[in-house]
């Protein structure tokens, strides 16, 4: 009998294509221009504030912060987020029932979607999405639907907001059928930093309670907003109870490593997250829960909300001043710390050599690979958050995290100007 070969791996990571990370890497490092100004992913290019590096310290020094945490938490980092997020929810949230910890947010998405989803169910994805979206759904047998996010018409022409990227109302209606089981949102928005604003919020929240539909919100960005902030789970008593809003303690305390993320929602929601959490990880790192837990019970102390929000919009007009002296068109972001900028009037110079991987892509990953290699400076095609099919609405734009110190942004602005020389009229 012939058996099949043990090494050949599963198709749910052997049809996997060359993901952007490993490309945007790879044309860093073969770079002749170093060391490279990394404006890509979006990790941050300094430390979590002080008291929050204190607080872990001292939680190592801790017998019980080196254990096993429960499943569900650490109890005084539920009982921080429910006194910290209550205000905002309009009620007193439950810490042990209606907050769950997870290792990360992206874990924590993937958890929802597992304690949701089954072989046949439909997930409505907005594009441009979190790249993560689409394998964490596929992996539980669901099947995507795609709705894109529209750019408005003149941004390869002028500075727009990102709040003018719209959703088709009606495409989204067509999009939902009897299989419908999820909706993910993201705001603010990666990439594009667009916050929904609540008539939007209202309009997708009355569409989930007609249809049934679980609303996925992620708000890993929800302290980095610089316009009016709506939680779509405060709209109604009819939306909260479908809706489950994902946290993360790495974005709100620039400590992208620490992987502690949360969700909140109604108990019979989020105990079924927690049974899929506790078959993914068990549970998530004792240490770090314990230091965000400090986190939330002393950020107002030290003035840390404001203050982020504060620096990070500083950190936006800092850099973002650039493309108005090489005259190039951005959308002002909202939220978060990514912004799109349009490169439209950008002319690759003919005969340039890709290789093949990035040849056959749009021509965002021409733009990346062009920046990295003649600049050296790395940023991200967003086309890799759209479908093929839709991918020509962001062709022209580069996705550049400004989540970095001074000196790095800085230094990026005078390596851009390097692109005066390809710009044309």
């Amino acid at each position: 009998m012939q058996h099949k070969d043990p090494l050949r791996p599963a198709k749910r990571v052997a049809l996997q294509r060359k993901d952007v990370w490993s490309i945007v890497n790879e044309a860093a490092a073969s770079s002749p221009v170093q060391p490279i100004v990394h404006m890509g992913q979006g990790f941050f290019g300094y430390n979590p504030p002080q008291f929050v590096i204190d607080a872990a310290k001292h939680a190592l020094d801790q017998v019980s912060c080196n254990q096993y945490a429960p499943s569900k938490g650490n109890p005084r980092f539920k009982k921080a987020l429910a006194d910290a997020y209550s205000p905002f929810f309009g009620k007193q949230l439950d810490p042990d029932t209606e907050i769950t910890i997870t290792t990360g947010a992206n874990e924590g998405i993937l958890c929802a979607i597992l304690a949701f989803v089954e072989e046949g169910d439909e997930v409505i994805v907005f594009e441009p999405f979190f790249d993560q979206y689409v394998p964490n759904i596929k992996m539980a047998g669901g099947t995507v639907k795609y709705v894109p996010m529209h750019p408005p018409a003149r941004g390869g022409a002028e500075n727009t907001s990102a709040a003018e990227w719209k959703i088709d109302m009606d495409q989204l209606k067509n999009a939902i059928t009897p299989r419908t089981r999820m909706i993910i949102l993201n705001t603010p928005h990666n990439p594009v930093g667009k916050i929904y604003s609540r008539t939007e919020l209202e309009a997708i929240g009355a569409l989930c309670v007609e249809n049934n539909i679980i609303v996925l919100s992620d708000e890993v960005y929800d302290k980095l907003y610089y316009a009016p902030f709506t939680r779509i789970a405060t709209l109604s008593p009819e939306i909260a109870r479908l809706t489950l809003t994902v946290g993360s303690a790495g974005k709100t305390f620039y400590a992208t490593g620490w992987r502690v993320g949360w969700l909140i929602g109604p108990s019979d929601l989020i105990k079924h997250v927690l049974t899929a959490h506790t078959i993914v990880c068990f549970n998530s790192p004792a240490p770090l829960q314990e230091a965000a837990a400090v986190g939330f019970e002393q950020a107002e102390k030290y003035g840390f909300w404001e203050q982020s929000k504060r620096e990070m919009q500083a950190k936006s007009h800092r850099f973002n001043e650039i493309w108005p002296e090489l005259g190039l068109p951005y959308s002002v972001p909202e939220g978060g710390y990514f912004v799109l900028v349009n490169m439209k009037k950008v002319k690759l110079p003919d005969n340039y050599e890709f290789p093949p991987h990035v040849a056959e892509r749009p021509r965002d990953f021409k733009l990346s690979w062009f920046l990295i290699q003649e600049l050296g400076v790395a940023a991200i095609p967003p086309t890799e958050f759209y479908t093929p099919e839709n991918a020509h609405l962001a062709e022209d734009y580069l996705r550049f995290a400004f989540c970095k110190t001074d000196e790095v942004l800085d230094t990026a602005k005078e390596r851009l100007r390097g692109l005066k020389r390809y710009i044309t009229e």
